[in-house]
């Protein structure tokens, strides 16, 4: 063993273990690999159903390939949670400024970054399969680390309904978090709703529904400030 293994390792033992699950995966590629390939086997099944083996015969990899990169089953689900809320995550926060850009209406900001979240759905149905399945699921193995990526994606949310708030008069009886986790939810049910059951449903009904919560916020017949 070398000298540097053990320092490793105590760093290793050092680290909150959601944190450990949380870091970036040594090979972007590979975990890109992994996660294009794995989330069907995943959605349809749930992660508890799915085997090392499996996931690295879907991904073209070696098993051994797997666990270099991520050191167990439990860390390889982590890490595809992160990447798959690193995408939407991406997409919902440039979504606001090309709206912005061409309104400067945070309520069409709004609807644009639904938008986008509908899109994530259409592209990555199993990631939502895998969110929806397991997020709620008691005791779930990866607890700690959909607290921490619900309040990332929560935080998003919530600075969007922020810029409305700034704009637009708003009903101050409504929960502010209990808003957010609405339209927070309403994403993924909707978004995988359409896809699993009503394909024939457009994108544009499906963002009307969810923004008519947001809008429903703002006070009737409420005119931008200023």
């Amino acid at each position: 063993m070398t000298s540097a293994q053990p320092e490793s390792a105590a760093r290793e033992q050092a680290e909150p273990e959601s944190a450990k699950k949380l870091r970036p995966a040594r090979t972007t590629a590979t975990r890109q690999k992994l996660f294009d390939a794995s989330m069907e086997l995943i959605g349809e099944r749930g992660a508890a159903g799915v085997t090392v083996d499996e996931i690295a015969a879907a991904a073209g990899v070696s098993k051994g390939t797997v666990y270099y990169n991520f050191g167990s089953k439990s860390d390889l689900i982590a890490q595809l949670l992160r990447h798959g809320v690193d995408i939407l995550k991406g997409r919902l926060l440039g979504a606001p400024e090309e709206a912005a850009a061409a309104a400067g209406d945070p309520l069409l900001a709004m609807e644009a970054m639904i938008g986008q979240a509908m899109d994530f759905m259409a592209e990555y149905p199993s990631f939502a399969r895998l969110w929806v399945s397991e997020n709620w699921r008691t005791p779930s193995e990866w607890q700690g680390t959909f607290t921490l990526l619900r309040a990332e994606l929560l935080q998003v949310i919530g600075e969007a309904v922020e810029r409305v708030a700034k704009v637009y008069p708003v009903d101050p009886s409504v929960s502010r978090g209990s808003l957010e986790t609405a339209i927070f939810g309403a994403c993924f049910v909707v978004g995988l709703d359409r896809q699993t059951y009503n394909p024939e449903r457009t994108r544009d009904q499906s963002v009307a529904a969810i923004m008519a919560i947001m809008r429903g916020y703002v006070l009737k017949d409420a005119r931008p400030r200023g």
